[in-house]
């Protein structure tokens, strides 16, 4: 069953879209800066796992690797989160979009019906 949508519906929907695209953009900013820090800390890690590594040197690599496991994990983590939510606001741009084309076929069909244009 397909809603049947007046202009007031679509306002709303319109509004409610904007809002959430408008908290969107503290999420995204919020993600970005953990997966910024994230990606930091584990940098710091590796490189410090790497100049620790008491061998041979081409085993630091591994090693500064296989210590700093915990940190790439939550680096991707973080970098999963960012990701989605960017994902999600540009998802809610084009559902924004959507309403806004549906709202000009709408208005153009109560137009064209007569209805709502100053009678």
């Amino acid at each position: 069953m397909t809603d049947v949508l007046n202009p007031v519906d679509i306002e709303k929907a319109i509004r409610s879209c904007s809002d959430r695209i408008a908290n969107g953009v503290k999420v995204c900013s919020d993600t970005y800066s953990a997966f910024l820090k994230a990606d930091h800390e584990f940098d710091q890690a590796f490189a410090r796992a790497y100049m620790d590594y008491d061998g041979a040197a081409h085993e630091r690599k591994f090693a500064a690797e296989l210590a700093t496991a915990k940190e790439r994990e939550a680096r991707d983590r973080a970098d999963v989160a960012y990701r989605y939510a960017d994902r999600l606001a540009r998802a809610l741009e084009n559902e924004l979009r959507a309403y806004q084309s549906i709202g000009a076929s709408v208005r153009s069909m109560y137009a064209v019906a007569g209805v709502g244009v100053g009678r």
